[in-house]
C-alpha cells in the first residue's frame, strides 16, 4: 500500500481536486485500496472551510463530488505515516518541508513532476482557471498512477 497526501497551501482548492481526482482514477483502474489518498493544508488559514465553490463546480463538471471535504492541516508526524506528499507548487514544498523539518526519506515532490513538463499547478485562487487547474492535476495524477502501476 502507498499512502499519499496532496499538498498545496489553504486546502481548498488544488490539493482536494488533486484528492478526488485521484481517488476516480484509483477506482476506475479498480485500485483504491493500494493507493489511499488524502489532502492537506500547509498553512491554518483555512482550517474547517470547504472546497472553495469554484473548485467544487469544476470537479462536478467532471462527474466527481469532494461533498464533505473540509481543510485540514498536514501534521509533522504525518511523515511516518504517508508514502508520498505531493505539492503542487515550489512554495508548498518548502513550507511542508519546514513543517517536517527534512525529507530524509524523498517523500515530498511535486505533483507535475511526474510529467513530462514538470512545473507548478497553476493556482487557480490567482488566475481564477479552475479548467487549467483541472488539466494540469489530471495529467499529474493520471502519471503519477501510471508511475506507480509499474
Amino acid at each position: 500500500m502507498t499512502r499519499i497526501m496532496f499538498v498545496c497551501h489553504g486546502n481548498i482548492c488544488r490539493s482536494p481536486m488533486a484528492e478526488f481526482i485521484f481517488r476516480k482514477l484509483t477506482e476506475e483502474a479498480h485500485c483504491t485500496e493500494r493507493f489511499p489518498a488524502v489532502s492537506r493544508a500547509t498553512s491554518t488559514e483555512e482550517i474547517g472551510n470547504p472546497v472553495y465553490p469554484p473548485a467544487k463546480a469544476e470537479l462536478a463538471l467532471h462527474g466527481i463530488s469532494c461533498a464533505g471535504k473540509t481543510a485540514c492541516q498536514v501534521q509533522r508526524n504525518d511523515y511516518d505515516r504517508y508514502e508520498l506528499f505531493l505539492c503542487m507548487d515550489d512554495m508548498n514544498v518548502r513550507n511542508l518541508l519546514r513543517i517536517f523539518g527534512s525529507d530524509p526519506q524523498g517523500k515530498v515532490k511535486k505533483l507535475l513532476d511526474y510529467t513530462p513538463r514538470g512545473g507548478n499547478v497553476a493556482d487557480p485562487w490567482y488566475t481564477d482557471r479552475f479548467d487549467v487547474t483541472y488539466r494540469d492535476i489530471t495529467e499529474g495524477c493520471q502519471m503519477l498512477l501510471k508511475s506507480l502501476l509499474e
